[in-house]
């Protein structure tokens, strides 16, 4: 677990309330069920894990997640029922622990999906439910621009996790079921995110996947990186306002026997 790791809680709330949406769709494919332990993976700057919390009547919840600046915003959230950790998600596994195992847009950073997933699995208690969601919008011109300006800057260019790692619905539904999981819902859904103008987008993917250019570029060369990307988006797409940002997320629930 690298100690930089790019991401910045003001510029990634930019968008909080377009990015809630998918959070909340989430959370309620979970079946209520009493004082429920709870483990939000991928917990971001704590925020919707305490809300998440509530809305659960969690007995105890716990937010993990591998940005040191998140997890210290996320501390202003802490009390004695939630606690945050500093912890590699793909890694991490606790057997037989929780009763709602959740992740919001944090397992497409994770390489090898089955086997985090596995881990996820055995981490819940018998009855227990596990949620996530993952972006699907690889394919977009906000994701393809980055990787075409990406390679023209950078000999070895970081990797889009979402094209390099998200699978397909269907694949996520016979993992699921190869893990003994006894009831699914697994979705594709388009956000139809209406943004005040297409230079907007630039704004959302620097919270986000962009992130992942700042270590190998530093300060100067990733100014330089959004001001090309910039363009070469406004020329695909052109300078619209407003402009209707449709984003594809895959969300997936299930429950153990």
């Amino acid at each position: 677990m690298t100690t930089f790791d790019g991401w910045d809680p003001t510029q990634y709330n930019r968008f909080a309330q377009q990015r809630e949406q998918p959070f909340w769709d989430l959370a309620n494919l979970i079946h209520e069920v009493p004082g429920p332990r709870v483990v939000d993976l991928g917990c971001g700057d704590g925020r919707l894990t305490a809300l998440l919390g509530a809305q659960l009547h969690a007995s105890s919840v716990a937010g993990i997640d591998s940005s040191l600046a998140m997890i210290n915003a996320a501390a202003a959230h802490a009390n004695g029922s939630t606690q945050f950790v500093l912890a590699d998600i793909g890694t991490w596994q606790e057997p037989s622990s929780y009763d709602v195992v959740f992740a919001n847009a944090s397992l497409q950073w994770v390489p090898d999906h089955p086997s985090a997933l596995a881990k996820w699995a055995d981490s819940l208690r018998d009855g227990g439910q596990l949620a996530v969601q993952v972006p699907a919008n690889a394919d977009h011109p906000s994701h393809v621009i980055a990787a075409t300006v990406a390679a023209e800057m950078l000999s070895d260019p970081p990797p889009d996790a979402v094209a390099e790692n998200v699978l397909t619905p269907e694949r996520y539904a016979t993992i699921l079921d190869g893990l003994g999981f006894v009831e699914q819902h697994v979705r594709l859904q388009v956000y139809a995110h209406r943004l005040a103008s297409t230079s907007e987008v630039v704004e959302w993917v620097k919270g986000t996947t962009l992130t992942r250019f700042k270590q190998a570029l530093g300060e100067a060369g990733f100014e330089q990186f959004v001001e090309r990307y910039r363009a070469r988006l406004l020329d695909e797409v052109g300078d619209q306002a407003p402009y209707l940002y449709p984003f594809k997320r895959i969300l997936m629930w299930a429950r153990r026997s």
